[in-house]
């Protein structure tokens, strides 16, 4: 499994636009084989600026899949006009904390 995360900075005064668009666009991608699972979290501290946290199987799942389907061109039209710069996509490997299910049976 891969992590894709993305910092979206969404223009002043269109968090709610876009929070309702994000809501619209979530089964878009939940269509997408590979696909696990999305969390968007607004910053805390910070009006505008989200979290976008995603799981896929794999990255070819996210750049070979989702991004080069229709799913994604309506995905496009329905959110990149929110943000302000585009948001840079990074995507991360195995969490290095990951719970190793053998670990408590080796003395």
């Amino acid at each position: 499994m891969v992590v894709e995360h993305a910092l979206l900075q969404v223009r002043p005064g269109q968090d709610a636009a876009f929070e309702e668009a994000i809501r619209a666009a979530r089964p878009l991608i939940a269509a997408s084989p590979g696909f696990i699972s999305i969390e968007v979290r607004p910053a805390a501290e910070q009006p505008g600026l989200y979290l976008l946290i995603v799981a896929w199987t794999d990255i070819a799942a996210h750049r070979d899949g989702f991004r080069t389907s229709d799913r994604y061109v309506q995905w496009r039209a329905l959110l990149h006009g929110f943000y302000k710069p585009m948001p840079t996509i990074t995507y991360f490997a195995q969490d290095l904390l990951a719970q190793d299910p053998f670990a408590e049976s080796i003395p």
